[in-house]
């Protein structure tokens, strides 16, 4: 079943349209209005102004990215707040097992679980990114895979070779959040898995309250890979 089934009729019933457009948010991840409208049947100008509403309530926020050729388009996509719309009882059990094995094994067994998943993680994305030549491509594979990890991931890429790696959402904020192991895990893993040959350095953390997670990777020397 393809993902456009998930917004079913059930689910969408009795629903305000801002109801609607935060739930399609939620389920597809960041879109524009019109492709809004056309997957909700409602008029872009009217996704439009719900979406205006949505965003002077905190629950919604946007950015122009740029898909191909043309010029950028305006994604939307949920905040913090938008996402707290969707109570998630997994984070919550998450935040409850950690701090009892805190609590119960120490702060040493806490450091164990985040370095066996630190290890497990860089794994998966060594194998992912293996024959991924031009850094281009390895940051290209790395938004893969994040984002099919619900992080929303993105990239920019700047004419001196640098690129900007952004991470729109945190499924794991609560346990980030409960312990920044997690976040120091992570950026040890980009800087594994991206090479020897770049620097990798966070430059936006949503748990130091902004709207995403953003990372700044240069290569060594902006001559090892030419036009990356």
């Amino acid at each position: 079943m393809s993902s456009d089934h998930l917004l079913n009729p059930d689910q969408s019933q009795g629903r305000s349209p801002a109801e609607r457009i935060l739930l399609a948010l939620k389920l597809h991840g960041p879109q524009t209005a019109p492709a809004l409208g056309k997957r909700l049947s409602i008029t872009g100008e009217a996704v439009r102004q719900q979406l205006v509403r949505l965003a002077q309530d905190g629950l919604a926020n946007s950015w122009s990215e740029a898909r191909g050729v043309g010029r950028p388009s305006q994604f939307w996509g949920l905040t913090a707040s938008g996402h707290a719309e969707f109570p998630d009882t997994h984070a919550e059990l998450t935040v409850q097992l950690l701090r009892t094995i805190r609590q119960t094994l120490g702060d040493t067994a806490v450091d164990r679980i985040i370095a066996a998943r630190e290890e497990e993680t860089r794994a998966g994305y060594r194998a992912a990114l293996a024959g991924a030549g031009s850094l281009r491509d390895r940051v290209e594979k790395l938004v893969h895979l994040r984002t099919a990890e619900g992080y929303m991931a993105g990239y920019e890429e700047a004419g001196d070779g640098t690129f900007l790696f952004v991470e729109n959402h945190c499924p794991i904020c609560a346990a980030a959040a409960s312990c920044q192991g997690f976040c120091r895990a992570e950026i040890n893993i980009f800087r594994d898995i991206l090479g020897q040959d770049v620097t990798v350095e966070r430059t936006e953390h949503i748990l130091a309250g902004a709207r995403r997670c953003a990372y700044v990777i240069v290569p060594a020397t902006q001559s090892d890979h030419p036009g990356a």
